[in-house]
Order: structure tokens, then C-alpha cells, then sequence
């Protein structure tokens, strides 16, 4: 069995994962992640008692007990490229031997939620509107990067779509994941569902124009005229993918629930939302 050398998975010396400083027993098999460190500490608030709080880089761990229920609150950072390292450590506290470097014989699974903002591309997706990412497209190439890439990205929604939006063939091919289908049905079932965009960046990627001109300047316009099997893309945000995609490949359960809080169709923002996002948290709390 193959040992995983330190370059490949650095372990910090009191056997927690490099990134993240957190150790096997202090994850628990239910997570519920976002990008703000400074939202883990309202979703905690929610807890009836906590084990364990730690803070590392962007990523801020808090364990704890929700009715009955041992849950993590974990942020991720900003990007796709933040859940590559986030999910990846969480998977090798779980099915790693943290001291042998060796896979372990029985395999852990997570369920792992992300909860976070989001730019609405529909106008069925209003600024206060809760979406779950039924299938979400990542813009970043990263499940390319792994040998199981192809087989958990749908390539029959990849070619349509690169053929509706004429996609330059400059950028990394899209991929397209579906969430797990059992998490969505009992967290997102009374939310719009449709298909979550993981933009590889804020500003050029999404669609807005500062100061650099877009290459597409209809891209946001092919992006909302496309359908497949009855599926729109309904939001902007930049991370579901990596989550979908790497989870798939693990064999972990993993979806993403967002708020609305910036009209893409409309042109409008809402910089003041944290009272309905709390209601999202508590809805996910209770659901997971």
C-alpha cells in the first residue's frame, strides 16, 4: 500500500492537516461549510454547547453539538482553488492514517453543505432567493487535474453549453458536476434548484466590466438564455464546483445552498443581508 510522502501531504507534527491545523477527532462527519471565517462564528452561535474552535490562515473550525447532532462549522476562503485544499485535507483526516501515511481499510464519508452568497442570473432568482446547486459548472479546470476528472463531469451538458456560448477555447474546458441528489431533495426541496456557475474569478469571470474590457461582453446574456433538460443557470458564486466535483471523485456527499444577494439581471445589490442569511443557516442546520 502506497505510503503518501510528506511533500505530497504535509502533516503538521501534532497529526493535524497542514492547512486547515485541525485533527481527525476534532471533525465531525457532518460539515457545514462558507467562505467568511467571520461566518462560522454565527452558525456556532446556533450550537448547544462547542468542543473545539480554531483559526488558521481563512480557515476557521468550530465542533460542536446542534440537536443531538456533532457538526463542524468550517470556512473555505475565497475560490475553487481553496476547496481543492480544504476538502482534500478533510478527506485525509477521515481516510488517511495520519501517522503511517497509508490509506485506512475502512472508508469515512462526510456531508459536507456550503452556504453562501451568490449573484442571480435568472429573473426567477430575485435578490432574498434561496438556490441549491443541483448541478454546478466550474470554470477553473481543476477536476481536469485528476484522473477521475472526466467521469464525474457530465460531458454531454459541457458540449452544449460550449456550443451555445460559443466558449472561447482559450479558457479551461467548463465541467459540470451533479450535487448529491439525496442532499438535495431533503435540504433544498422547498428552494429554486437549478445550475450553480463556479466562476474562477469576481470581477472578468462573472461578467463585470471595471476598467479591463471583457472579451465576451454577452456572456452573462448566453449564460442566462441556456437550458438543458429543463435546467438554467440561475447563479454566479466560486466555489460549489471544486466541492461537487472533488466529492464525487471521493465519495463524499456534498451540495451548495446560497443566498441571493446580487441582481445579475436585474443590475441590483443587497450589501445588507445577514438577517436572511441567518435563516438559511438554520434551515441547513437543521436539515444536514
Amino acid at each position: 500500500m502506497r505510503i503518501i510522502p510528506p511533500d505530497e501531504l504535509p502533516i503538521n507534527a501534532d497529526g493535524s492537516a497542514f492547512h486547515l491545523h485541525i485533527t481527525t477527532d476534532q471533525l465531525a462527519d457532518k460539515v457545514v461549510m462558507m467562505g467568511d471565517p467571520g461566518r462560522v462564528p454565527a452558525v456556532a452561535a446556533y450550537f448547544d454547547s462547542i468542543e473545539f474552535d480554531q483559526q488558521s490562515r481563512e480557515f476557521r473550525t468550530i465542533t460542536g453539538n446542534y440537536k443531538g447532532k456533532r457538526i463542524t462549522a468550517l470556512s473555505h476562503g475565497i475560490g475553487c482553488d481553496n476547496l481543492d485544499i480544504v476538502v482534500t485535507e478533510l478527506d485525509a483526516l477521515v481516510n488517511i492514517d495520519m501517522h503511517t501515511r497509508m490509506e485506512k481499510d475502512n472508508f469515512r464519508q462526510l456531508t459536507m453543505v456550503r452556504i453562501g452568497t451568490s449573484g442571480g442570473l435568472q429573473p426567477f432568482c430575485p435578490i432574498g432567493t434561496y438556490v441549491v446547486s443541483q448541478v454546478c459548472m466550474g470554470m477553473d479546470g481543476l477536476v481536469y487535474f485528476y484522473d477521475k476528472g472526466e467521469s464525474v463531469s457530465d460531458s454531454k451538458i459541457s458540449e452544449a453549453f460550449v456550443n451555445h456560448t460559443g466558449w472561447n477555447k482559450q479558457l479551461a474546458k467548463p465541467y459540470f458536476v451533479l450535487s448529491d441528489k439525496e442532499l438535495v431533495d431533503r435540504i433544498g426541496f422547498d428552494m429554486v434548484k437549478g445550475i450553480t456557475c463556479a466562476a474562477s474569478g469576481f470581477y472578468g469571470p462573472q461578467g463585470r466590466y471595471v476598467r479591463l474590457g471583457l472579451t465576451d461582453p454577452e456572456q452573462n446574456h448566453k449564460m442566462e438564455s441556456f437550458e438543458y433538460n429543463g435546467l438554467q443557470i440561475t447563479n454566479y458564486e466560486m466555489e460549489s464546483a471544486a466541492l461537487a466535483g472533488l466529492s464525487a471523485m471521493m465519495g463524499h456527499k456534498a451540495m451548495t445552498a446560497c443566498q441571493i444577494i446580487a441582481g445579475r439581471y436585474s443590475g441590483k445589490m443587497n450589501t445588507d443581508y445577514k438577517s436572511h442569511f441567518e435563516e438559511l443557516i438554520i434551515r441547513v442546520l437543521d436539515r444536514i
